[in-house]
């Protein structure tokens, strides 16, 4: 085997372990120091040295326990460098130890990520960057993905999670999954986090992208963890449903071309209707505990979708009435965005596109490709051919996704058979 070669496979060797077991490493070398920016450092550098070392001497058996003794020796390093007060000698041989064992022994490294996760969303961290601080804490996303999730600027989302981290340090927050009672004050954090991650997955719609595809399969895995530790909690119940009808429809968001088949066009046959059914119970269980949140709303509308497999067409007069009351939960543009197309099923275009133009104005709307795809379409409908064409022109431009980019341009040419 070449040089080149062994660099190659230690490259992916070390991408799938980040793939599969950044979190729970973070997790595991924070847990006892609570310093989440050490452990990340050091796993960093472990990371590194496993890029220099393994085209070398070969890829190890368990890289999983390589990284972790790699990475357990640099963050003793460092604390020992800073001297610091608070992990004495004793405390350093006694970490030192349990990370020797665990990594030993790979079936002993415990999976600390959910108490990572509630770690990250104590009342002590500003509640607009819990959910931030969880996707970088377990999932190792940058800053900017980050922030163009949540809309906010990579460099105020940068320094966000950076003080939240000293935070945690500077507290001595615990890594552990509260009582009963503090629990839930901390759910909505975690959940906006696992569905973010679910997102993130879902943003490859053929599967193609493994690690995308892991992070699909993840999120609904953190979503059915948290569901059995607090099974009254409506708010889980209705992130799972959401995220199970979903991925129920996976399938048949591309043809065999590979090309965007929107939601309407979808094959029914292509559903999975066990993950449908699956969905629909636990949403019944949230509806039985007598609140109501986004998810399950958001589960709803997902449900009125599915109902085309009954009623031949989607439930748009119940998909409004959910819409409108997401809004008023939510305050979100993104909301507003499909409200106003559901609108426009139910009223026509122009009532749609007056529910458009009340949101033009919300802070980065116009950057929000759904946003001018919406309002192309409905131009469309309503025979403004030069309107329906600048705006899919402004929405091409945003798509990053090659096949939505391919149907937004067959749905502007298609604008010269009106």
């Amino acid at each position: 085997m070449t040089r080149e070669t062994d660099e190659s496979a230690a490259r992916a060797a070390a991408e799938t372990a980040a793939r599969r077991s950044y979190g729970k490493l973070i997790a595991y070398l924070a847990a006892r120091s609570r310093d989440v920016a050490a452990a990340e450092d050091a796993l960093a550098e472990a990371f590194a040295a496993a890029l220099a070392d393994w085209p070398k001497n070969g890829i190890p058996s368990n890289p999983e326990a390589w990284l972790l003794t790699a990475a357990r020796r640099r963050a003793i390093d460092a604390a020992r460098r800073k001297q610091s007060a608070a992990l004495g000698e004793g405390h350093l041989s006694l970490m030192a130890e349990e990370m020797e064992q665990a990594a030993s022994e790979p079936e002993a490294i415990p999976d600390r990520r959910l108490a990572l996760m509630f770690a990250c969303a104590h009342p002590a961290i500003d509640p607009g960057v819990r959910a931030p601080l969880i996707l970088q804490c377990v999932l190792g996303f940058d800053a900017e993905a980050i922030g163009s999730a949540f809309l906010v600027a990579p460099a105020t989302m940068g320094q966000r999670l950076v003080r939240a981290k000293t935070k945690i340090r500077a507290a001595g927050i615990p890594f552990r999954v509260p009582e009963r009672d503090a629990l839930a004050p901390r759910l909505e954090a975690v959940l906006d986090a696992i569905y973010a991650v679910f997102t993130e997955g879902w943003s490859d719609p053929t599967g193609a992208d493994l690690r995308r595809r892991e992070l699909s399969s993840e999120a609904a895995w953190l979503g059915r963890l948290v569901t059995q530790l607090l099974p009254d909690q409506a708010e889980a119940l209705g992130l799972l449903a959401l995220m199970l009808h979903a991925e129920a429809r996976r399938a048949a968001r591309r043809d065999a071309e590979g090309d965007y088949v929107p939601l309407a066009e979808q094959a029914i046959a292509l559903w999975d209707q066990a993950t449908i059914a699956e969905a629909d119970a636990l949403l019944r269980r949230a509806q039985a505990l007598g609140t109501i949140g986004r998810y399950q709303l958001e589960a709803a509308v997902q449900s009125a979708h599915a109902a085309r497999r009954h009623l031949g067409r989607s439930d748009w007069p119940a998909i409004v009435m959910l819409y409108d009351g997401l809004l008023a939960l939510t305050a979100s543009p993104v909301v507003a965005v499909n409200r106003a197309v559901a609108l426009a099923e139910v009223q026509g275009p122009a009532a749609g596109l007056a529910a458009l133009d009340a949101i033009g104005d919300a802070p980065r709307i116009a950057d929000y490709q759904p946003y001018w795809a919406a309002r192309a379409a409905l131009l469309g409908r309503r025979g403004d051919r030069e309107g329906a064409d600048n705006a899919y022109a402004l929405a091409i431009g945003l798509e990053s996704d090659p096949a939505l980019r391919a149907f937004l341009q067959k749905q502007r040419a298609a604008l010269g058979a009106l």
